[in-house]
């Protein structure tokens, strides 16, 4: 498939078969997310595989929603900002990297028939204890990753024209 049918094929899944991912297969994803640009090539970003049997429960205290550990697989993105390329102004882009090898990784999913889906809406605290994270790592977003058992629904976007701007505000 091409670019643009790959970017049109991904969805937000809520729903996983219980197959596991094969070795393979999440190898070539977490690959994916290397290459991804970063600020000045810092690659300020961890990747946390979590496998889900056994753990539901404990992981539910992470994010509630039943999708988020029914797939076999988590990946969590976390960002050590101390290593991350900082602007003049101080801004500091870890979470920009994390986030473009992140959209990498879940688009290699796609491409290999995986379903993910990006949250942010999670309990940092309860991340951090259970994936046992250092002070100075963040955890960023996760994606559950396993085969759909849904199938994509029509989500409206934005036209392009209230998208973009041309110079001047």
């Amino acid at each position: 498939m091409n670019f643009q049918e790959l970017i049109q094929k991904r969805y937000s899944v809520r729903a996983y078969k219980s197959d596991p991912v094969p070795p393979e297969a999440l190898q070539q994803v977490l690959e994916a997310a290397r290459p991804a640009p970063t600020a000045v090539n810092k690659q300020p970003f961890q990747l946390i595989v979590i496998h889900t049997e056994g753990r539901k429960e404990e992981l539910k205290r992470i994010y509630k929603g039943n999708f988020f550990s029914e797939a076999p697989v988590l990946i969590c993105i976390c960002v050590i900002p101390a290593q991350a390329w900082s602007r003049k102004d101080g801004k500091n882009y870890g979470l920009v990297d994390a986030t473009i090898a992140m959209d990498h990784l879940i688009l290699a999913a796609t491409e290999l028939g995986l379903g993910t889906c990006w949250v942010a809406a999670f309990d940092p605290d309860a991340a951090r204890e259970i994936l046992g994270l250092p002070d100075e790592v963040e955890p960023v977003a996760f994606t559950p990753l396993g085969y759909p058992v849904d199938t994509p629904t029509h989500t409206s976007r934005k036209p392009l024209s209230e998208l973009v701007r041309y110079e001047r505000w």
